[in-house]
């Protein structure tokens, strides 16, 4: 796919027009593409703040200096590659493998198993140089979630180059997955010398991790302080890693660069238009409320470009009781007034059911979003390049401080209000509907507005992940429900969930390490805890911080992990499901890409 396009359909179609007629009347495509801070208040925005726009043409600079760190890691047989990270670190890289890699790249991460065709068998046998020709092992995500990826990386030691990377510095998730792999390349017989040269740190120049990084001898690569953390798809977040994996990132700046000309036009312009259809939906809406609410489908089902653009919006416009929500259709129903579903490259025109619809290669998928975020929020009068850092930052220190407090005993946890089938259920909500799983899920319900929707985070390294949970929440609640692994998932959209537009019940999922798993409970080197306590002081972290701002939180914890999630999901199945509405039909294309003109009609 070489071109873009967007169409948009139904209800939605009067916002956007509206919202974009305004756009350019106050000269927003232009002042943007000038890269004019001036757009959100004179002290608002520092120019260089902007910089993303430039990311299609500045990167190759950056891709050029790193081809002989690829080169030399394909010749030592370093052909895996370790991603430390949360959120935004990790997301667009992780996209990048998925979509630009040669066929059988293995791509492991929190809640998916690695998998790998027969063409990857042909990579590099532990302690054997590669080549610069030969096909690389694949990415290897590690986010403080399942800990799962852990055991797939660690059994390719021989193989494997890990990169950090953080913006301010390493978070403790970071810390304790860089302490195993210093511990493990030890026991494996590598000196302190070729431990230091298996690391890579991205972060921002002068950073403390940047300062950290040259003190350990590890190799660097540096950020412009200045650009959003959100904002680093098209940096050395994304590429970098991508690179070293096997993926093809100059071909992601090639699509990036192909639609950064339409950016400054006022018209066939899909940035702008896909920026005031979301931020058209959201400030004004259709049926006399916003839909700030976004369901994103892709054809085969959710991706980590669907997770990235999560990040994104829930970053750039979750601030001061706005935001966007996205969510994927497992979550669903999305035939809901506060709801606009929008499907990315669907396979034909008119083969989706979505009211809009995004055509456009990887690059310009990263390129398009990062715009719309930007005239959404300005749309909803926020400031879309405000680090949204804060609101998740105080979980972590939190986290951190009741780890450091515990010392080597077990963190201190209030008394559960009861307990069924193994499940401890911790809350503060009232009217908890008798001593069973199902009336405290009524109850947690029941404090939704109507146009809520439900939060799921799950701090448990196993099987059970939010995605079971979602379709059956959303069939007992007839709501939106956004789910994923923690801290992850919180790290990456917290914003929108703390200081967002509200609405949101959250359902915290916490267990003990599955028995026989010995990576559930790795110890730490030099810390006086295992990851398990690691992920439970995160959640307990996060049920602070929502409750701090009056949000409804139930935190189940599983005494036994498998028996805890079957019991879990029969409860949350339990209820008869809720039927959704209907859509209107009818369509008008709105804005083209590739040479061919907008059209607008019925």
């Amino acid at each position: 796919m070489s071109g873009f396009d967007v169409l948009t359909r139904g209800e939605v179609l009067d916002a956007a027009l509206q919202a974009r007629d305004y756009l350019v009347s106050c000269g927003v495509p232009g002042a943007l593409a000038a890269k004019d801070p001036r757009l959100w208040g004179r002290r608002a925005v520092d120019h260089s703040r902007l910089g993303w726009l430039d990311l299609p043409v500045a990167s190759r600079g950056l891709l050029n200096q790193i081809e002989p760190l690829v080169t030399e890691a394909r010749y030592s047989g370093l052909d895996h590659v370790v991603l430390i990270g949360v959120g935004a670190d990790t997301l667009p890289a992780q996209a990048i493998v998925e979509a630009h890699s040669p066929a059988g790249l293995p791509v492991a991460a929190a809640g998916s198993a690695p998998v790998s065709s027969s063409s990857s068998s042909a990579a590099a046998a532990p302690g054997r140089a590669a080549g610069p020709d030969a096909p690389p092992g694949g990415l290897t995500v590690l986010d403080g979630g399942d800990t799962a990826p852990l055991g797939y990386a660690l059994d390719r030691l021989d193989r494997t180059l890990v990169v950090l990377a953080s913006k301010p510095g390493v978070s403790i998730e970071g810390d304790a997955y860089r302490r195993i792999f210093m511990a493990a390349f030890r026991e494996h017989g590598l000196s302190e010398r070729e431990i230091a040269s298996r690391f890579l740190v991205i972060t921002d120049h002068g950073s403390p991790l940047h300062d950290f990084a040259r003190q350990c001898g590890y190799r660097i690569g540096l950020t412009d302080p200045y650009l959003p953390g959100h904002y680093g798809a098209l940096s050395a977040y994304g590429l970098v890693p991508a690179l070293l994996a096997g993926a093809d990132a100059y071909r992601v700046l090639d699509e990036a660069a192909t639609v950064a000309a339409s950016l400054g036009r006022d018209e066939d312009n899909p940035g702008l238009l896909l920026g005031a259809i979301l931020g058209g939906c959201a400030q004004r809406g259709v049926e006399g409320g916003p839909r700030d609410k976004v369901m994103l489908r892709e054809p085969g089902g959710p991706t980590a470009l669907s997770s990235w653009i999560a990040q994104l919006l829930a970053v750039a416009t979750g601030k001061r009781g706005r935001g966007i929500l996205a969510f994927d259709p497992s979550g669903g129903p999305g035939e809901r007034p506060d709801v606009h579903s929008i499907a990315i490259n669907p396979r034909a025109e008119g083969s989706s059911e979505s009211d809009t619809s995004l055509w456009a290669p990887l690059g310009a998928q990263f390129l398009l979003w990062e715009y719309a975020a930007a005239v959404a929020g300005w749309l909803l009068g926020v400031n879309p390049f405000e680090p949204g850092s804060l609101v998740v930052q105080e979980a972590e220190d939190d986290a951190a401080t009741m780890l450091q407090a515990a010392g080597p005993d077990p963190l201190p946890t209030a008394a559960p209000a009861f307990v069924d089938g193994g499940i401890e259920v911790h809350t503060d909500v009232p009217s908890l509907g008798g001593s069973r799983l199902e009336g405290v899920l009524d109850a947690l319900l029941a404090h939704m507005p109507m146009n809520g929707y439900v939060s799921v985070a799950t701090y448990v390294s196993g099987d059970l992940s939010g995605r079971y949970l979602a379709p059956a929440l959303a069939r007992r609640s007839g709501r939106p429900v956004l789910y994923g692994q923690g801290p992850a998932y919180p790290h990456a959209t917290g914003p929108v969930h703390k200081d967002g537009p509200g609405g949101g019940v959250f359902l915290i999922v916490t267990g003990e390490p599955a028995p026989g798993d010995p990576l559930a409970d790795h110890p730490v080197p030099g810390r006086p805890y295992g990851l398990a306590k690691l992920r439970l002081a995160r959640a307990l972290a996060e049920v602070r911080a929502l409750r701090q701002r009056g949000l409804p939180v139930v935190r189940l914890h599983l005494r036994d992990p498998v028996e805890g999630a079957a019991r879990l999901i029969e409860a949350v199945r339990a209820a008869p499901g809720v039927r959704t509405g209907v859509r209107a039909r009818g369509a008008a294309r709105v804005a083209g890409g590739d040479g061919r003109a907008g059209r607008t009609g019925p």
